[in-house]
């Protein structure tokens, strides 16, 4: 099997392909080891960084800005938003809190990318 993918390791953008025959997996196209190995990383287990909102009640904004503290499974991604997308959050929050620990069972959580206070008369 066959695959082409664009290489984002560094700003070369070289073009992959990466090749499987009989278990062995080649890389092509690549200007840098690193190439290589992002190129048979994308292959065998794409991985991305999740990044979204959630819904905040109580906060200065309606929603809060969130982060996977590291790569999900690219397989996961969408089941990931179902979740986050169906959460509310209640302010006030700090920046590093986590919000969904171990998202969908990938070992990764997730967590607010920014510090949101109290909205002024949601405290009273």
């Amino acid at each position: 099997m066959t695959r082409e993918f664009i290489c984002i390791v560094c700003p070369n953008s070289c073009r992959l392909t990466v090749t499987e025959t009989a278990g062995s997996i080649t890389v092509s196209g690549n200007e840098c080891p690193r190439g290589e190995k992002h190129g048979i990383h994308e292959y065998r287990e794409p991985t991305r960084m999740l990044t979204t909102t959630v819904a905040i009640a109580g906060g200065v904004l309606p929603r809060l800005p969130v982060i996977s503290r590291e790569e999900v499974p690219k397989a996961l991604i969408g089941r990931c938003l179902r979740v986050l997308y169906k959460m509310k959050v209640s302010a006030p929050l700090k920046c590093g809190d986590i919000i969904v620990k171990n998202i969908c069972n990938s070992g990764v959580d997730v967590i607010a990318s920014r510090s949101m206070d109290l909205r002024p008369e949601a405290g009273t």
